[in-house]
């Protein structure tokens, strides 16, 4: 049997932890759960993730920064991470796309939108580099 995937999963509204915890627990992946954005630090360098599924407005730090952390740290910056908010505003999300998230999801959402955007994410991750280069001309 594979190993399970990794994902933690940070918002400081319990609920949706909960739904988003049981919603990928049922599909097979392990699930780690913080509730703010300096939990959320210490869980990647304690559980050490292969996906942060992260809320943006939460106490103690925001998700925007505990993104820059992320992508700051050359040991981390390769973990996806999927914004799931419910900042909608086209600034927000353009912020959320151009500080490297791997997808943008809003609240309120699907579940299994946001399952499909794991596994796209894992999958890609999974297929080998492509040994052609593609050529654009115009």
């Amino acid at each position: 049997m594979p190993r399970k995937r990794k994902i933690l999963v940070v918002d400081d509204q319990k609920h949706i932890v909960r739904l988003v915890q049981v919603t990928l627990e049922r599909a097979g992946y392990e699930v780690v759960c913080a509730y703010d954005g300096l939990e959320a630090l210490e869980q990647v360098a304690k559980e050490r993730p292969e996906m942060v599924v992260l809320d943006v407005m939460m106490p103690r730090m925001d998700g925007f920064e505990v993104l820059q952390r992320l992508q700051a740290d050359p040991s981390l910056q390769t973990i996806p991470v999927i914004m799931l908010t419910a900042k909608a505003q086209d600034a927000d999300i353009f912020k959320g796309w151009s500080q490297g998230v791997s997808s943008y999801l809003v609240k309120p959402f699907n579940p299994r939108e946001l399952l499909t955007f794991v596994q796209r994410i894992f999958q890609s991750m999974d297929e080998p580099p492509s040994d052609t280069e593609q050529t654009w001309e115009l």
